[in-house]
């Protein structure tokens, strides 16, 4: 048992333990169960806090608003910008086991995976979203790189567009399409004794708790809220097997003036035999069987994490708060991998991959916002400083690359290869081999006029990203890069009346840019070595909202650009250009008192604009789907009071998967269906949920790349049951 193990678990037992002695003292009260919280709830518009969240809209499946980094919560009404804001409520009632899982209900997102490892990818936008550049209540870093846990979650908040300006550049070079912000669980006004047990298909079990409390009155409350998880056994992929432990603590505190909360986190994620990415060497093999497992039994990938953060806010005035936010995060990941090069019949070429990896992270953040009038113009100026540290230890160890053969089709266990032919650093022993350090400084200024029907938002972030890179043996520097950049943002929104919004805005993405090779292509570059300044995405946008106090709704049009690489004359330059154009249509809330619907449809034209030599100016880019829909419905049945049916719809346009569009992968639909019962027992509050996803076990690749530059695919998971109950007394 490691370290970190013990700390979190003695933590996290003190705090159930207290937890447990109060609850003695002050016993749960019984409720009613209900299918769709959130149905009947007062409207409550926040804007501004960095730590009150805003309220659910009707339906209870998502919130009103979230987080946009320097303007703290802001309600989706009066926000310049677009996103969707999942509630903890859909999460467990979807019987949700990761971030993943939840975006599975997002038109604008797709989910893939990272380059050569088990890294979850959110592609928002067309452009990806790594798992290690979200943030963890509006800090960079601090959650688990591959896998974070459903249990963990009380929001997933995803802004859709570039974000620079409002979070600072994302540490790991992502998110120029959007940004995910995970609010992690809050004890709620109610006290909560919840204990969850469930299976999925091939025998992988389940079992949670989810214990809560609030002591003090109105005025003044502190809540703990504590969460245990454990899963294991083998998953729906034939011969694949997972586990997960994650405990967590969540403490906040509430006054007049001072708001402050607190987390500790605990992940261990550890997969055998885990299904591999296949990159495809010409025409894409068919797919398999969605159960197949062309995993090698001797690979595996294993990650343990401990984290943790706290946030503060103050009121010095009834105008004037500020706000002080820390995180860190100590991870540890070992994996030895063996994925597959594949051909148009399946036949296969693979190798052993070995590599460690040790993460030290630190995140800060710290800002002042004040409200002032200046005649017929209401203001709030905000200004904030961010602080970002990272150093990664890595080694690896490749064999031969001569490798094995097999077959995706007919999978067999191959001998395993010893993984001595290419070797970086001590496996063992890890060193520091990249180093990240990103700083920022922004200011805001968010203008009222005309009785809050125009909002008027100005501000810039300078931002400057530091990055170092070590051999991994020697520990000598290999390159260095520290440039800076401006990035404005102006965003408006008009009210004409209460139930409708229109909106617009200008804002850019941020990542590090390139150092110019010795050569490219054979060609020496007269400029090798060069450092070139961060990479500017920059984004237009502009829509409608609606809030018909039952039903919402967003429907929107955007533009992104982002540089690419070229050679021009001998010389690397950055004058390329991605070109992502888009219109997407979000839809949520409570159709009639008894259906619930959420999702929407999102079309993308993705194109290389600016290619080398024009040769493939025009096309498509590689992985980013014309067309995505996503439709989820819930229906409470009134002839049967307690139960709820659900379905889920998602298709998937095809994608290309080489920059010449030669290669295309067909386009896919799923189909998830559900139902949950709940009942009382006594004084216990007791609910049962049934649900299969993809019903009729369609396999298909459902993702292509990524990584930038990258084609490989991810096969789809296979037809999966899911029961689970709860009892909360």
């Amino acid at each position: 048992m490691s370290y970190r193990f013990r700390a979190s678990a003695v933590a996290i037992a003190s705090a159930l333990f207290t937890v447990h002695a109060y609850a003695e003292q002050s016993p749960p009260q019984a409720t009613q169960p209900t299918t769709g919280p959130g149905d009947n709830i007062e409207r409550v518009e926040v804007t501004g806090s960095q730590v009150t969240l805003n309220d659910e809209f009707a339906g209870g499946q998502v919130a009103r608003g979230g987080r946009a980094g320097i303007l703290g919560n802001l309600d989706f009404m009066a926000s310049p910008f677009t996103a969707t804001n999942f509630t903890e409520d859909l999460v467990r009632q979807q019987q949700s086991k990761s971030i993943a899982d939840v975006l599975q209900n997002d038109p604008v997102v797709r989910v893939a995976r990272g380059f050569g490892n088990f890294q979850e990818v959110y592609v928002v936008r067309g452009f990806p979203v790594y798992s290690d550049d979200m943030t963890y209540n509006g800090l960079y870093g601090i959650l688990p790189r591959q896998y974070v846990a459903a249990e963990l979650l009380e929001r997933v908040e995803v802004f859709r567009g570039a974000n620079t300006f409002l979070n600072g550049a994302a540490p790991g070079g992502s998110g120029l399409g959007g940004s995910i912000n995970v609010v992690p669980k809050r004890a709620g006004e109610a006290p909560l004794n919840r204990l969850s047990a469930g299976f999925e298909s091939q025998g992988h079990g389940y079992i949670a708790a989810d214990v809560s409390r609030r002591f003090g009155d109105e005025k003044e409350s502190t809540g703990v809220r504590v969460n245990l998880v454990e899963r294991d056994g083998e998953t729906a992929v034939n011969n694949q097997d997972r586990s997960v432990s994650v405990m967590s603590l969540g403490v906040d505190y509430k006054a007049d003036a001072l708001r402050v909360s607190a987390d500790l986190g605990y992940q261990d994620h550890h997969i055998e035999a885990p299904r591999p990415s296949v990159t495809p060497l010409g025409a894409i093999p068919a797919a398999p069987e969605a159960s197949t497992n062309f995993a090698q039994d001797w690979t595996y990938t294993d990650e343990e994490q401990l984290f943790g953060a706290v946030r503060a806010e103050y009121d010095f005035t009834s105008s004037t708060s500020a706000w002080l936010a820390m995180g860190f995060r100590s991870g540890e990941e070992a994996n030895v991998l063996a994925n597959p090069t594949a051909f148009e019949g399946g036949a296969f070429t693979a190798y052993r991959f070995d590599n460690t990896r040790e993460d030290n992270v630190r995140s800060y953040e710290a800002g002042v916002s004040t409200r002032l009038t200046t005649g017929p113009v209401r203001h709030t100026l905000a200004v904030s400083a961010s602080l970002f540290s990272a150093d990664s230890k890595n080694a690896y160890a490749f064999s031969s690359f001569s490798g094995f053969s097999g077959n995706l089709y007919d999978p067999v266990t191959a001998a395993k290869p010893d993984a001595d032919f290419f070797v970086g650093g001590e496996l063992a022993n890890p060193t520091v081999t990249l180093s990240n350090k990103n700083k920022s400084v922004a200011v805001a200024d968010s203008m009222s006029l005309w009785s809050d029907r125009l909002l008027v938002t100005l501000g810039a972030r300078l931002q400057t990203i530091q990055t170092h890179s070590y051999d991994y043996t020697t520990q000598a520097l290999l390159s260095g890069y520290d440039e800076s950049r401006l990035t404005p943002v102006v965003g408006v929104v008009y009210r004409p009346v209460e139930q409708w919004s229109l909106y617009a805005n200008y804002i850019e993405g941020l990542v590090a840019g390139d150092v110019a090779p010795a050569q490219s292509g054979g060609v020496a570059l007269v400029n090798a070595g060069e450092v070139f300044e961060p990479y500017r995405s920059r984004q237009v946008e502009a829509g409608i909202k609606y809030d018909g106090g039952k039903i919402g709704g967003t429907l929107s049009a955007y533009s992104t650009s982002k540089p690419t690489s070229l050679v021009v004359e001998e010389r690397f330059t950055s004058d390329g250009e991605q070109q992502n154009r888009g219109i997407e249509l979000s839809v949520f809330g409570l159709v009639t008192e008894n259906l619930r619907l959420l999702g929407g449809i999102t079309y993308v034209d993705a194109q290389q604009s600016r290619t080398q030599d024009g040769i493939f100016d025009g096309l498509d880019v590689v992985g980013v789907p014309d067309l995505q829909l996503n439709i989820n419905a819930e229906w409470n049945v009134t002839a049967i009071p307690g139960l709820t049916l659900e379905a889920r719809g998602i298709y998937t346009d095809s994608q290309y998967a080489d920059v010449a569009n030669t290669y295309k992968v067909a386009s896919s639909h799923r189909l998830d269906l559900g139902a949950r019962y709940s009942f009382m027992f006594d004084e216990t509050e007791v609910d049962v949920r049934v649900r299969v996803e993809n019903v009729f076990d369609n396999n298909y690749w459902a993702s292509v790349g990524g990584f930038p530059g990258s084609n490989y695919l991810v096969l789809s998971d296979p037809r999966t049951l899911k029961l689970s109950a709860s009892v909360r007394f």
